[in-house]
């Protein structure tokens, strides 16, 4: 029967409409595959287009497509095209090389004579193992993906899953995305897998969807706990039954929190992917201190001591995802100040601590983010809206530090016009005037000058 999808976006139907006719003329076949027809079958519009082309050889199809677009060619053996300025990607079936050698690095040759169905079983899950002609307006659904998705099931297409160990984690982030819970025998052949020696450039990746588009992200998280994965995370897996006091957390574990803290930080995304993926690995990361500081010595279980125990573990579990210090060295003051809002609020602290936290932390906006969602993440205690993040953010507006350090006044260039040569005690002189900067003492430039003629005598 029949299945009509209708393509919204001018920018995907007017090349769809091209591409296919073009490729029916040449004696090929044009089909829609992947998470383009996953989302249609959803009800939802693609962001971009995958298209496989059957029937045609990749130079033939390479010198099709380039009379019409801009392309840029993957390589012969494996056919993959990328329309410039398009959001289209195009294929060609392909086949495993039979050799154990070749099956190991994942080597494929385009193979444009298989069976549409045979080609979609070298696909990850049932959801994503589905193929649409808009010509015939064919339906190809050899492995009950869209029955799998009315169930909220995430299934692995065929035995052919474990070509490629890390789609383990791109169930974790499909688990998060869609609201799906793994189908007993996908989690048992996921079970036999490993990370290991996979390059952490494709690590990132799953776990920054994970993040950015995960809708409840507990669901990933505990697919990853279901087939035993979180043994490449140890830093995750040691927050299991590692024990709250209950009065303050009711919900369990910090496992259970975490997973409570990112659910909540999804319902309050920015759409920023940036900040958002900052502060969701903050979020992730912030109780990270807890296993080894947590006691029961002074008759109550408590973690003294966990923001600046968690610096070691976040830093380990993020270097084994990505080589971007930048990004780590802001997600760490996260994990150590997370809960300063509530602490300078308690103490209904001056201007100066609020300035000396921008300091440390760069992005107050981004902490007291992560600070709400460690504050919501308790349930059934009741969430009363996180008054100190209230609080923080307005004394951090008027001083003008919501999102970024106080930047320094007095500068190095400043000194040289007072006659301080360059060396030790310029860069003791700026420090005090940073210091005091912060302090208040003064707020221009000209007062700041004033300032530091002041300190001139203890220099001589």
């Amino acid at each position: 029967m029949p299945v009509r999808f209708r393509i919204q976006d001018p920018a995907l139907a007017d090349p769809l409409r091209h591409i296919e006719q073009l490729v029916r003329r040449a004696g090929g076949r044009t089909w829609l595959v992947g998470g383009c027809i996953r989302d249609l079958v959803l009800g939802r519009q693609p962001l971009d287009l995958d298209l496989e082309i059957s029937g045609l050889p990749p130079g033939q199809l390479h010198a099709l497509l380039t009379d019409h677009f801009s392309v840029q060619f993957a390589g012969k053996a494996f056919g993959l095209f990328k329309l410039q300025g398009l959001p289209v990607t195009i294929s060609i079936p392909s086949r495993l090389l039979t050799d154990h050698e070749s099956s190991q690095r994942l080597l494929r040759h385009s193979d444009p004579d298989i069976d549409m169905d045979e080609s979609l079983a070298r696909r990850d899950f049932t959801m994503n193992a589905m193929a649409w002609d808009p010509d015939t307006l064919e339906l190809r659904d050899p492995f009950n993906g869209r029955a799998d998705l009315d169930a909220h099931l995430l299934r692995h297409a065929s035995d052919r899953f474990g070509e490629d160990p890390l789609r383990v984690l791109r169930g974790m982030q499909l688990a998060a995305r869609f609201g799906l819970t793994a189908a007993p025998e996908t989690l048992t052949l996921c079970r036999t897998l490993t990370q290991e020696e996979q390059p952490r450039e494709r690590l990132w990746e799953e776990w920054k969807k994970l993040l950015l588009q995960g809708v409840k992200p507990s669901l990933g998280l505990q697919f990853l706990h279901d087939c035993g994965w979180l043994r490449f995370y140890p830093e995750l897996a040691a927050l299991q039954d590692c024990e709250q006091d209950p009065v303050w957390h009711p919900e369990g574990d910090v496992w259970t929190h975490t997973l409570h803290c990112l659910d909540w930080f999804a319902l309050e995304s920015t759409g920023k992917p940036d900040d958002d993926l900052i502060t969701g690995l903050g979020i992730l990361c912030h109780d990270f201190g807890k296993p080894a500081t947590t006691t029961t010595d002074y008759g109550r279980i408590t973690s003294r001591g966990h923001e600046p125990e968690g610096e070691a573990p976040t830093r380990r579990f993020l270097e084994r995802l990505t080589n971007q210090e930048e990004l780590i060295s802001e997600v760490i003051p996260l994990v150590l100040y997370h809960l300063r809002p509530s602490a300078l609020f308690d103490a209904n602290a001056s201007d100066s601590a609020v300035r000396r936290l921008a300091r440390q932390v760069k992005r107050i906006d981004r902490l007291v983010r992560v600070a709400r969602a460690d504050h919501a993440g308790r349930p059934p205690k009741p969430f009363d809206g996180f008054p100190a993040g209230a609080w923080l953010l307005e004394r951090a507006r008027s001083l003008e530090v919501e999102d970024q350090a106080p930047t320094p006044l007095v500068l190095g260039r400043h000194l040289l016009e007072l006659g301080i040569k360059p060396g030790p005690d310029m860069g003791r002189l700026l420090d005090d005037c940073y210091e005091a900067q912060l302090d208040g003492l003064f707020t221009t430039l000209d007062e700041g000058l004033v300032f530091a003629r002041t300190q001139l005598p203890s220099l001589r």
